[in-house]
């Protein structure tokens, strides 16, 4: 999964990455920026804060939560408010696909008109998967396949012209996602919030299915068709 800042895979993906690394899975976790500058507020208020400061915080978060869910994480460090991202991190991301195969990407929304960091990981997400793929990238190396790429949800869907397309069961790894937010400390202020976003999507997708041991739910928006040989 390719997350834009530090904690965001925590509360849109933090499920899933749980449920399949519960499953035996290999799950890496790509954090292109701590969100040092943009999504730390409550560290910034600390006297005597600076910027390296905010980063090992975010990173000790970051890597808790990762290790609590089952992720293995990656910490690209390209500044967030603005971010930038360079072609040596496009070919970092390439190989880290080609290095892992993995079967889907995990991502950001194509569109957030408050947060420019989130759709540029959705872009850099898709881009270095299409290098991966390329022949003629690093050429005689394993390339990537076909992987689906899943959009997760954005904070604030409407906006960002984002629709639920898949609704995934996250309730027997709830509790471990709830353990997760709580070590955010930097972004208290979400960690009902998205509680309440996994209780409403956990309601729709019991009402979608004849599951109805739903509880909580993860929502997410493909990117490509499903490939099935049965409709169900």
């Amino acid at each position: 999964m390719v997350s834009a800042h530090s904690a965001d895979f925590v509360w849109r993906a933090g499920g899933a990455i749980a449920l399949y690394a519960s499953r035996g899975w290999r799950v890496k976790i790509v954090c292109l920026s701590y969100g040092e500058r943009g999504e730390s507020a409550k560290l910034w208020r600390a006297p005597g804060m600076t910027l390296e400061k905010v980063k090992e915080a975010r990173h000790r978060e970051a890597q808790a939560a990762a290790d609590l869910l089952g992720g293995e994480l990656e910490c690209f460090d390209l500044g967030d408010y603005p971010m930038r991202v360079p072609d040596e991190a496009l070919y970092r991301l390439a190989d880290v696909y080609r290095e892992l195969q993995p079967e889907f990407v995990l991502t950001h929304s194509l569109e957030d008109p408050y947060n420019f960091d989130h759709p540029l990981t959705a872009h850099v997400a898709q881009e270095a998967r299409v290098i991966a793929q390329a022949m003629g990238h690093k050429p005689g190396g394993s390339v990537l396949g076909a992987p689906g790429v899943f959009l997760f949800e954005p904070h604030q869907t409407e906006q960002c012209n984002w629709k639920p397309q898949v609704l995934l069961d996250i309730t027997p790894v709830w509790e471990k996602k709830r353990q997760a937010f709580e070590l955010m400390a930097a972004q208290e202020y979400l960690w009902d919030y998205y509680t309440r976003v996994a209780l409403n999507r956990g309601v729709q997708a019991a009402r979608n299915s004849n599951k109805k041991h739903i509880k909580y739910a993860e929502a997410y928006q493909r990117v490509f068709p499903h490939v099935t040989e049965e409709l169900s």
